[in-house]
């Protein structure tokens, strides 16, 4: 059994990575985030290791749209623990939420969940083993910088391909859902080269 020391360095690595997330992703985070240390998210919990307590509220840079982020307590999600956080949602007008499961989302839970996207929702599923590490600061991981639309277009324009032709990338991919990247969306992929000094790649998200 993991001790509260432990509990709350895993706990410490998974938030940092999530706001690096939201940074990478264009939402407002503060310095003091990005470089808060251990000790100092030690101090913050009072010496309570409380999941719900770390809830994060995020607005974006440029379209000024929310995104909320839950720590579910429950080791795998029941469907009544994911309506609670998504009416959380609700009650802030937010209808973009992540939900970070320690082991994973039950059936009716995922049902729910996916249910909401017709309803104009976007909600985003985590295991927390997801987020220990930041994916994109690995050494193998090569820069991926998502596109927009009129970049995509311009993309296609240019070089007289069309979607289908584009290499693709899952959407399930580590660094796909780092992003969040969305069916149809394109990242641009820059690897370092021996010869060209760094070569680039496209792949479009399915």
């Amino acid at each position: 059994m993991a001790t509260q020391a432990t509990t709350v360095e895993h706990l410490y690595r998974i938030r940092r990575t999530v706001w690096q997330m939201l940074d990478d992703r264009g939402y407002n985070v503060s310095k003091e985030h990005l470089e808060m240390t251990l000790a100092t998210f030690r101090d913050q919990l009072s010496g309570s290791v409380s999941r719900e307590d770390l809830t994060i509220l995020a607005s974006h840079r440029v379209t000024n749209e929310h995104v909320m982020v839950f720590f579910c307590a429950e080791p795998k999600v029941r469907i009544i623990s994911a309506r609670k956080y998504i009416q959380y949602a609700k009650d802030e007008g937010v209808k973009h939420a992540i939900l970070i499961a320690q082991e994973g989302f039950l059936s009716h839970a995922r049902d729910f969940l996916a249910a909401l996207a017709l309803k104009g929702y976007t909600i985003e599923q985590f295991l927390e083993s997801e987020l220990r590490v930041n994916v994109t600061k690995h050494i193998l991981v090569p820069q991926h910088i998502p596109l927009s639309d009129e970049q995509k277009a311009a993309l296609l324009t240019k070089y007289k391909v069309k979607e289908a032709q584009l290499p693709r990338i899952q959407q399930a991919d580590p660094v796909a859902k780092y992003f969040g990247l969305k069916k149809g969306q394109v990242v641009k992929i820059v690897r370092p080269s021996e010869t060209a000094g760094r070569y680039v790649t496209y792949r479009i998200v399915v």
